[in-house]
């Protein structure tokens, strides 16, 4: 089941480590913003603290 991805990383060096990094730091940020209503404001911040 697993085999694909584990051959995978000995036969390119290619792990998904960055978007696990991406998704702790989304986590995170969703906590700090729990209650904003305003959808396009959360939008904002996202684009302005992760790009």
């Amino acid at each position: 089941m697993h085999n694909n991805s584990m051959l995978n990383y000995f036969n390119n060096r290619s792990t998904n480590v960055s978007a696990e990094s991406f998704n702790a730091k989304f986590k995170e940020f969703r906590t700090q913003f729990r209650g904003v209503r305003g959808v396009e404001f959360v939008f904002f911040r996202l684009t302005k603290l992760y790009a």
